[in-house]
């Protein structure tokens, strides 16, 4: 199957394993931001879709068509899943570009891979995840055992649609629990489609929905009040995560957030420059400098701060910008006017407050796409929006340091505690930097390397909970302990 891209697709919801209309018949633009041109006309979805949808994971969850499946029954669909994923590569990647504006080389060789990933490594994992058993005085056992928790919302962002919806989906799914998926409302194409492929897969009728719409007043604050609802995965805008925790308090729902970040990169003399200088251009600009876990902020030790600035705002100025769908594209468009403004108003704020060496205006000749060019900014003081707020976009921020307290003060600045980078071949310093920075992940000499199994999230305001490994079956379960006496 091929991506139109000379006409809109329609996306509707997806209830009770069917495609259906909203019942107002209300539909809103999804917009390619490369071209400024209606991809897509989306279903909006409100209150009534979000209750059908809920009733039908109920009722699927109730009868149990799928929690009442065994662990291997339901993780063999899960690896089926990743395997129509992987033979639907092209038409994913591609649908992925023209909704998001990443370069096509990031979503075949990166996003969609790492979405089959998520539900090989789930379908794999969780029939691991065994029950704990203790023995008392030869006469008691005690067993505690995990049951799916029902029905499960989930919110997803728009930086990284379809990996981040099958992180959460995935090991859901694995514990037999139901679904209804809100997409974020920029970005909602390849979770749509995804919803076929499930049920290609053998996933029943009514485990898993996907309603479209907006948040607050709409699908999205709707499924976070539902009652039928007993848990939300949420990635998103901290403000956001704030807004779904007041709005669930009344259901006593289970939460579980990932929300902003503002990564430090920290580089001290001793690094390998060779590594650690195109890492940092990659840090800060992957995706448009649109991910959480980004190295948006780059702190430097002073006696190599001015070879670092140059050689990053040389790599900044090679960066390949322009159409996603092109190949050799390095660098794509945001993902809307809206974002495309906020990150402008943070450029405006930087020539006040310090320097920009190098970008930091939008391309007119790829107008009416959202193009930026990737910027370079330094003489700002640590206390500076820039530098605390989470921009989210192709800006980096480049200060320089003194000793090891001074970069941990700087590393520690932000409200936000998602992930760091530290860069040093000294064991001890390595092993102070990563005890003193609060952050959720830590990389040592590397950027974004992952291992699935590990927790993933953050600290402050940066989250609540982690997802991966045991953390996410925990999460999407209940725990309960049967006690047995025995006669002695």
């Amino acid at each position: 199957m091929t991506v139109k891209r000379d006409m809109p697709i329609i996306l509707d919801h997806y209830i009770d394993g069917r495609y259906v209309q909203s019942a107002s018949q209300e539909t809103f633009a999804s917009i390619n931001p490369a071209r400024g041109t209606i991809h897509a006309t989306v279903a909006l979805g409100g209150q009534e879709e979000i209750d059908l949808a809920a009733g039908a994971a109920q009722a699927a969850f109730q009868s149990g068509v799928w929690s009442k499946k065994s662990m291997a029954e339901r993780c063999a669909v899960l690896g089926r899943v990743a395997d129509l994923l992987l033979e639907r590569l092209d038409e994913f990647a591609e649908l992925e570009t023209i909704d998001n504006g990443k370069p096509i080389t990031e979503t075949s060789q990166g996003d969609i891979p790492r979405s089959a990933q998520n539900f090989r490594f789930f379908s794999q994992y969780a029939q691991s995840f065994v029950e704990e058993c203790y023995t008392t005085n030869q006469v008691e056992r005690h067993i505690a055992i995990r049951e799916p928790i029902g029905v499960c919302g989930l919110i997803t962002p728009w930086n990284l649609p379809l990996y981040l919806a099958t992180w959460k989906i995935a090991p859901a799914l694995a514990m037999g629990n139901s679904i209804v998926l809100k997409p974020a409302e920029a970005t909602p194409a390849t979770a749509t489609r995804l919803a076929s492929l499930l049920r290609d897969a053998g996933v029943p009728d009514g485990v898993f929905n996907v309603v479209n719409g907006l948040g607050a007043g709409s699908a999205g604050e709707a499924l976070t009040r539902h009652p039928l609802v007993r848990s939300i995965s949420f990635t998103g805008e901290t403000a956001t995560g704030r807004a779904i925790m007041r709005t669930a308090a009344d259901s006593l729902k289970k939460l579980s957030f990932e929300l902003g970040g503002k990564g430090a990169n920290i580089i001290f003399a001793d690094a390998d420059l060779n590594e650690a200088i195109p890492t940092a251009v990659r840090a800060a600009f992957r995706n448009q400098g649109q991910i959480c876990l980004a190295g948006s902020r780059l702190f430097v030790e002073r006696k190599i701060y001015k070879q670092v600035v140059d050689a990053m705002v040389e790599h900044a100025k090679n960066i390949r910008v322009g159409d996603p769908l092109a190949p050799d594209t390095q660098m794509g468009a945001l993902v809307t006017e809206e974002h495309l403004q906020k990150v402008m108003s943070y450029l405006d704020l930087a020539k006040r407050d310090g320097r920009i060496l190098c970008g930091g205006y939008r391309i007119k000749d790829l107008e009416p796409g959202l193009f930026l060019s990737p910027s370079i900014v330094v003489d700002l003081a640590p206390d500076s929006r820039f530098m605390l707020e989470e921009i989210f976009g192709p800006t980096l921020p480049i200060l320089p340091f003194d000793t090891e307290e001074e970069a941990l003060q700087l590393a520690n600045s932000t409200p936000y505690g998602l992930s760091a980078s530290v860069w040093s071949q000294d064991i001890d310093r390595i092993e102070r930097m990563t005890s003193g920075i609060k952050a959720g992940m830590i990389w040592v000499n590397t950027w974004f390397a992952r291992d699935l199994r590990t927790p993933f999230g953050g600290q402050k305001d940066s989250g609540l909970g982690r997802e991966g490994g045991r953390y996410s079956l925990e999460f999407f379960s209940e725990a309960k302990t049967i006690s047995y006496k025995y006669r002695a």
